[in-house]
């Protein structure tokens, strides 16, 4: 698309010598007679630059330029002012009004059309930069939206499975921090976490007669629960954006010595974020009020989960487990 350029002088002769230098460079090309002309031109075509005679009845250029300067809307567009006018005060009267030029008359062509190419050059390049700040900032907006949707998705979980409310948060900021010490990457860590924050989003797809049932379950009701990482890598795999979030709702409840579910993976083949997040999920378990047992004490937790060591849980986490929670301490 053609740069816009916007001639503003009031005689007749002035703006067609512009025009004539100016038509075969491939501008789209208008005029106005005067100041308010201008203004409302300017504002009606948001042009890539305005060429500015000074010596105007009425409201001269200075003027014209600095109302330019003073709008939101019009402030950032590029101004050449073109004058008779080549004494040194007029020349800084130009640039405090805000003009980005000042070519005096008469002036050479190719030397106009050089400057006109600089700025419009210059104009275009700013004009990309803020069209990706801006697609950068939606982005991010984006983003922050999916975000909300997650943290939304893991509250209702907690609502509805009563008896571990606020688990999600709580496994999340563990599993987070564990991560850390093992130096995961920032790119990672997010994926950890929404993944943390959807680790039972599967359970969406288990009864509440079975999900919430105080007694022991039965055989036929244990087969429906542990088909829950499955109901989750189906419900999350079409999401493209949460793919690499899927290694924990699908690969929590594997285990080091492959007896977990639902793949039986065994040691190096469980994703390491469900490796880390496996031994957050049992300690967050096992120190919360459940209806069948009170919480256990942090000390009887920790012999469980060292006895736990190389058969639920990769040695190595469960080394950089102990030490968290004996800086915690």
């Amino acid at each position: 698309m053609p740069s816009t350029v916007l001639i503003v002088d009031d005689e007749p002769g002035g703006r067609y010598t512009l025009e004539s230098i100016l038509e075969e460079q491939g501008y789209r090309i208008e005029m106005a007679e005067n100041g308010m002309e201008a203004l409302e031109k300017a504002r009606q075509l948001l042009p890539d630059v305005i060429l500015l005679d000074v010596m105007m009845p009425g409201m001269d250029g200075f003027e014209v330029c600095q109302r330019i300067r003073k709008d939101p809307v019009l402030a950032e567009i590029p101004i050449i002012m073109l004058t008779a006018l080549d004494d040194r005060k007029s020349f800084l009267n130009g640039l405090e009004s805000g003009a980005d030029d000042y070519i005096t008359k008469p002036y050479d062509r190719y030397e106009l059309r050089a400057r006109l190419l600089g700025i419009t050059r210059l104009n275009r390049y700013k004009k990309l930069l803020d069209e990706r700040a801006n697609i950068e900032h939606a982005h991010e907006q984006l983003l922050s939206a999916y975000d909300a949707t997650i943290a939304g998705w893991s509250r209702a979980l907690d609502l509805r499975d009563k008896e571990t409310e606020g688990h999600s948060q709580r496994v999340t900021d563990l599993t987070e921090k564990l991560a850390r010490m093992m130096n995961v990457d920032e790119v990672d860590l997010l994926h950890l976490r929404r993944g943390s924050l959807l680790h039972d989003i599967g359970k969406l797809g288990v009864p509440d007669s079975i999900l919430l049932k105080p007694e022991k379950l039965t055989d036929e009701e244990w087969e429906l629960m542990r088909r829950h990482p499955q109901y989750a890598y189906d419900m999350l795999y079409p999401i493209e954006y949460l793919r690499p979030s899927l290694d924990i709702p699908y690969c929590h409840h594997e285990k080091w010595d492959g007896s977990g579910y639902p793949r039986g993976l065994k040691g190096g083949e469980i994703p390491l974020a469900a490796r880390i997040f496996a031994i957050v999920d049992v300690w967050d378990a096992v120190t919360s009020d459940r209806p069948y047992r009170p919480a256990w004490d942090k000390k009887k937790a920790l012999e469980y989960i060292r006895e736990q060591t190389g058969r639920h849980f990769d040695p190595q986490v469960v080394e950089l487990f102990n030490k968290m929670i004996d800086e915690e301490r």
